[in-house]
């Protein structure tokens, strides 16, 4: 079975910092963030993505997660970029070419929907891994993405999302991220809901009216961003290659300048909803992109 990453969790970033009895913001500069290179192959684009819907997922969550994934792409010079405001999700996504100083461009290949729930609603790692290998090809990310209704091991436990990758030649690369809406929304979905233990504050307003599927954006985010990153797990990454800290696993929690344990930074506020976001996607979308490592700094960097 492929190596699986699990990432820190909003959880477990809120219990160890808030054990200190220093300031976040000593906390946060007290030791630079340094993600090893470990010579390993990585990920240039085009990276064709490919999706396996499993579960029931309406046409409008699906086209919020789609269209997230083609913003990745709307850069300066083109007809989209044109059409997107400034910060978007595209200018978060161009951080990653300064890990392999390529193109990291994205491309949504196919999609399978699977609503009868052909493995069940319980699934294993290896469940993930064959729903996976069904629309395995080179130099690609297949992702699974299951539904409210499906239980995955590990998931709400240790975990919101993971990415691994197949043993057998030419190896490709597989991700998993789970709705969190009905099973743990506060380890998963934060800072859309209140978190379950560590300080609390308000949650923010989703910026696509489903806290649900706007967590799955952040934990796809993260995914993607380690898969392209640290594919075959000799990639960028700091501590152990089992549970490394990866391109955004390593920056936990952080949405908007200022952010520390429990708040998500200063973002931007949609003036007629009320909802939270940092970045601009396709067709008028607002999205909330975690922060990530910025090689060329050595930094968490965060869009606005």
């Amino acid at each position: 079975m492929a190596p699986i990453y699990h990432f820190a969790t909003l959880l477990i970033f809120i219990l160890t910092l808030s054990l200190s009895q220093k300031s976040s913001s000593v906390l946060v500069s007290q030791q630079p963030l340094v993600l090893k290179y470990h010579n390993g192959e990585l990920l240039r684009g085009p990276v064709t993505v490919n999706l396996v819907w499993y579960g029931k997922f309406t046409p409008t969550q699906r086209s919020v997660i789609v269209d997230f994934l083609q913003s990745l792409n709307t850069l300066k010079g083109s007809r989209k970029a044109a059409a997107t405001p400034l910060p978007s999700v595209a200018s978060w996504w161009k951080t990653t070419e300064k890990y392999h100083n390529g193109s990291s461009a994205v491309v949504v290949g196919k999609q399978i929907l699977d609503e009868n729930y052909s493995l069940g609603k319980l699934l294993k790692n290896y469940h993930i891994q064959y729903l996976a290998t069904k629309v395995a090809q080179p130099k690609s990310i297949n992702v699974v993405l299951t539904a409210k209704e499906v239980g995955v091991e590990g998931f709400c436990m240790s975990r919101c999302g993971t990415h691994g990758s197949t043993k057998v030649k030419p190896r490709v690369a597989y991700a998993w991220v789970g709705n969190s809406e009905t099973q743990c929304p506060g380890q998963c979905a934060w800072p859309f809901h209140q978190p379950i233990y560590g300080p609390q504050s308000p949650p923010l307003v989703s910026p696509n009216g489903d806290v649900g599927v706007d967590g799955m954006v952040i934990n796809l985010a993260t995914v993607l961003a380690g898969a392209v990153t640290n594919p075959f797990n000799q990639g960028y990454f700091q501590g152990s290659a089992t549970a490394p800290l990866e391109a955004v696993s390593a920056c936990t929690g952080m949405f908007g300048s200022g952010a520390y344990p429990g708040y998500a930074g200063q973002v931007l506020v949609d003036k007629t909803s009320g909802a939270s976001y940092n970045a601009h996607g396709l067709n008028g979308r607002k999205y909330l992109v975690p922060a990530m490592w910025d090689p060329k700094t050595s930094a968490c960097s965060t869009l606005v």
